[in-house]
């Protein structure tokens, strides 16, 4: 849409003099006037009736307007308006809306000329402000498309050059928005819903025509003041918003704010109305629209003037919302706030009042310390912390103190006076200023350092873990969790530290650790691990992880400082690389306090034999393997380099091969078992059984044998050798390589399948690297018969190397098929001895049974019995012996003995036999003799007993 006098599509409503109603393309035969003839019937009963005339008479009218002889006709021409007025001052049935446009679209034209047209325009706008009047519920769909254009053309009208048909359309459009029933209601006929209107402008365009229609208006305040205050109205939607986007509103808006506007209003409503784009559109295309010189100028100017001499509440607030849409602006970074001034103007208020400089661009300022200064006051720190992304900013920032200003507020709070910011101002103030601290900081180093910044943030920290009273209100965004403590107070200032750090400037971190830095951060450690046994929370595990980023920072490549940080800090570390694996999920900032753990362990042990030997007496290794055997794919990577580190310790390997995991597994399991799901992740190719399935390409993945071979420059790695840093199978190598790959414990048949194959992982590696050496060769060039053959020799070692760690897969599977064979045979050995052993118990039990019911079995059984003693008997006869009877007398059970065993006693004649001379003879009384002695003790002591008598 270029212009208010040539609309788009909607235009079909307007007429030119010579257009009738049968040619407005607007009135089709549904939607149009009945063309019914007949006589006018005044107070016709019937609906039908009136509706017909009401028809005519709107037929008439635009007959009697559109005549060509017109200039002889005005006093009919009004007569007739005026009767039209007073028909439908109840309201406009939407039936006969389009012929009402029609008309008004005729008058419009006429009052260029003719000023007696302006009061019957002004009238029949008065009608489209009133509620229109449906017949059915139905109408407010069928003329949903004859309302919108002719709603539209409402904006189009603004063309007319009367300041009072301006300013009625205005009127018009706001009573949209505050619609009041008619007194009287036409007969058979009822008010549309009350968005209806406001509806049918979203649909049929009215807001981008009102921001064109500021251009008509740009010299005549009150009516702009009008425009305005519709386009407030209509910018409460979305959809209006976009519109108005599309008319460039905000730029066109923001050019006018400087316009002379005693009332004030001006400012107010822009301002109003961009807040209003802002929220309902893309904030993206509003700041690009002000991004321009004339509008970044334009909001400077503004600006200036309510700081400078707006004291009421009012232009202060006036003067914030403007200052939040210039930092908008300021993010943009096409935007020219440094050629404007601008930004050298902001740099200069936020730090006016800390350091105290006199400056041309202040003169006059006076600031209270009212809310809507301290409100000011943020948004200018804010506007710093913007400011300092942007390089050419840089410079400014340096020259004006900011880094003073800053580091102001980096010490305790003193009781504040009467004259000043409360106690929780103050604070909001001061963690604030730490906050852009921390933005600002690394791009003045030079400044930092000059102020002694690192001082005052030790001194700063150290007040933080003191027992000072400090109660903290923690009632803002930088004071989360601050409440009654100095926790919120840390956490930025260690910010501040960790943004200088990270910059590995030789000067900050020297300057840190000469003043005790390390130890310091330790200490600052240990406080808040022990606050973290209270309370778990996000801030806690924030100031630990910058804790522990600032400590790697300035311990890496420094042995002395890793000296230093050695036996506290590794007592420290360990607890949090013990940490619970659950925590890990819990959101609050485990994670990342876990690796900035690990990296300080990496940083400031790792290279410290000291720190490495206190780190293995603690059984470090330990919990690395078992933060490893949680196999989380994100952990591997660092775990496994860190292992490799530490392997340079002679005493790390056997640490490695005494660990035992769950269920008794061994490192070199676990490794194995990383090993091959790296492979499965990869896509490399392997068969069922875990075998190499391409012998000329063993370990190579799926993506990278999807990639072609493009011949690079001789400093460029290839494909092959960019994918060793791409995962964990090259650390896996060298870890099983200090372990040894003979004697590795807890491996089954499927480990050493997979062992083979890492065992030749360098050569693997050396065939990937010829391969694409010969590809890019083939490529480029033709090589001569020798070096084609070397080529092919290479191939082919390569290849073989591939089937020789295959035959040895095999020969390593078939050996323990024949094992699991051996151990099949020796178990179905132990289960066939155990049936046989119950066929036995078995047969035994019959015979049992068999015994105890036949007599005759019975005697067989102990004739069977007598002759096998018997056949056991000695041959050779002892002389001089005596012979025991092994029958028992009297038995008359039909089953065997039990263990009754009749000892007889060895004649006298015998006692002098053939063991009367051994030394078991000589040495031991026999235990008849023994007992006989024991019993004649007995007595004596009864019979000397008795002789005392009782004694009493």
């Amino acid at each position: 849409m270029s212009s208010l006098a040539e609309p788009p599509a909607s235009r079909a409503l307007s007429r030119s003099p010579a257009l009738s109603p049968a040619r407005s393309p607007a009135l089709s035969p549904a939607l149009g006037p009945s063309r019914c003839g007949g006589e006018r019937r005044q107070g016709a009963p019937d609906g039908g009736a009136s509706q017909e005339t009401r028809s005519a008479d709107l037929n008439h009218a635009i007959r009697l307007l559109g005549d060509s002889d017109s200039s002889n006709l005005e006093e009919k021409q009004l007569k007739v308006l005026k009767k039209v007025v007073k028909r439908f001052e109840n309201g406009l049935p939407l039936k006969d809306l389009a012929q009402i446009i029609d008309i008004l679209n005729l008058c419009a034209e006429k009052v260029n000329e003719q000023e007696a047209f302006i009061e019957p325009v002004c009238e029949l706008i008065k009608l489209c402000g009133l509620p229109f009047q449906k017949k059915k519920l139905s109408d407010e769909v069928s003329y949903s498309v004859t309302v919108s254009k002719s709603i539209a053309q409402l904006g189009y009208l603004m063309r007319v050059p009367s300041s009072q048909v301006r300013i009625q359309i205005c009127k018009c459009i706001i009573s949209f928005y505050k619609a009041e029933l008619p007194r009287k209601l036409l007969s058979g006929y009822q008010p549309t819903s009350a968005n209806y209107k406001t509806e049918m402008a979203e649909l049929g365009g009215l807001a981008e025509t009102f921001v064109l229609s500021l251009a008509i208006v740009e010299n005549e305040l009150t009516e702009k003041l009008w425009v305005l205050k519709v386009l407030q109205h209509l910018s409460s939607s979305g959809v209006n918003c976009r519109h108005m986007l599309k008319a460039q509103a905000a730029s066109r808006l923001c050019l006018y704010l400087n316009d002379v506007d005693p009332s004030g209003q001006l400012v107010f409503r822009s301002s109003e109305i961009l807040w209003n784009l802002l929220e309902n559109t893309s904030k993206e295309e509003v700041v690009n629209q002000l991004s321009s010189l004339e509008c970044v100028h334009a909001l400077k100017e503004v600006f200036v003037d309510l700081l400078l001499h707006g004291f009421r509440h009012y232009d202060r607030q006036l003067r914030n919302d403007l200052l939040v849409i210039a930092t908008l602006v300021a993010e943009n970074p096409a935007a020219p706030m440094i050629e404007s001034g601008f930004a050298t103007l902001l740099i200069v208020l936020a730090t006016y009042t800390e350091v105290k400089i006199p400056n041309p661009l202040l003169k006059g300022l006076k600031l209270t310390f009212c809310y809507e200064d301290f409100e000011m006051k943020k948004l200018l720190f804010n506007i710093i912390g913007i400011l300092s992304k942007d390089p050419r900013a840089v410079q400014l920032l340096s020259e004006n103190d900011v880094m003073p200003a800053l580091l102001y507020y980096v010490k305790p709070h003193q009781k504040p006076g009467f004259h000043d910011w409360s106690a929780s101002q103050y604070e909001e103030l001061q963690l604030h200023a730490i906050a852009i601290l921390a933005s600002v900081a690394p791009f003045l180093v030079d400044k930092y350092l000059s102020c002694q910044a690192n001082t005052l943030l030790l001194v700063f920290l150290e007040w933080c873990m003191g027992q000072d009273p400090f109660f903290g209100q923690g009632n803002s965004f930088h004071g989360t969790g601050g409440r009654g403590n100095k926790l919120a107070q840390m956490r930025y200032s260690l910010r501040v530290l960790r943004s200088v750090v990270s910059l590995y400037d030789d000067a900050v971190n020297l300057n840190l650790c000469d003043q005790g830095a390390i130890s310091q951060l330790l200490d600052i450690l240990k406080y808040a691990a022990n606050k973290s046994k209270e309370r778990d929370d996000a801030i806690l595990l924030e100031i630990q992880a910058d804790t522990l980023f600032i400590l790697s920072a300035l311990c890496e490549n420094d042995a002395h400082r890793k000296e230093l940080f050695s036996y506290e800090g590794v007592d420290i570390l360990i607890p949090f690389i013990q940490m619970d694996p659950k925590k890990l999920y819990s959101g609050l900032g485990h994670n990342r306090l876990l690796f900035n753990a690990l990296d300080c362990l990496w940083s400031c042990v790792v290279g410290c034999y000291i720190g490495e030997d206190y780190f293995l007496e603690q059984q470090g290794i330990f919990i690395l393997l078992d933060l490893l055997a949680l196999k989380q794919k994100n952990l591997c990577n660092i775990i496994l380099g860190l292992l490799v580190e530490f392997c340079d310790n002679p005493r790390t390997t056997f640490h490695i091969s005494t660990w035992r995991g769950e269920k008794d597994q061994t490192a070199a399991n676990l490794l194995i078992q990383l090993w091959r799901q790296e492979e499965l992740d990869l896509g490399v190719k392997r068969d069922r059984y875990g075998r190499i399935a391409d012998v000329k390409r063993p370990i190579v993945g799926s993506f990278q044998k999807q990639q072609e071979v493009i011949p690079m420059p001789a400093n460029s790695p290839t494909f092959a050798i960019v994918e060793i840093s791409e995962n964990i199978r090259a650390k896996l190598y060298l870890l099983l390589c200090k372990l040894g790959f003979e004697d590795l414990p807890g491996l089954s048949a499927k480990d050493f399948v997979t062992l083979a194959i890492i065992r030749r992982y360098v050569d693997f590696k050396v065939g990937e690297v010829w391969s694409e050496v010969c590809t890019e060769i083939k490529e480029e060039f033709r090589p001569v018969a020798s070096d084609e053959e070397a080529l092919k020799v290479i191939s082919e070692v390569s290849e073989n190397v591939g089937r020789s760690v295959a035959a040895l897969q095999t020969e390593v599977l078939e050996s323990q098929h024949r094992q699991e064979i051996r151990e099949e045979e020796k178990t179905y050995t132990k289960i066939q001895a155990v049936h046989k052993q119950k066929e036995m118990v078995n047969k035994s039990w019959e015979n049992f049974l068999t015994r105890t019911s036949n007599y005759e079995a019975l005697k067989k059984a102990k004739r069977l019995q007598e002759k096998s003693i018997e056949a056991s008997r000695s041959k050779l006869k002892t002389q001089n012996g005596a012979v025991h009877s092994t029958d028992i007398k009297g038995l008359s059970t039909t089953i065997g003995s039990g263990r009754l065993v009749t000892v007889e006693s060895t004649p006298s004649q015998l006692i002098g036999g053939p063991l009367s001379g051994t030394d078991l003879a000589l040495g031991k009384p026999s235990v008849c003799e023994g007992a006989l002695k024991k019993i004649k003790r007995v007595k004596t002591l009864d019979s000397i007993k008795k002789d005392l008598g009782p004694v009493e």
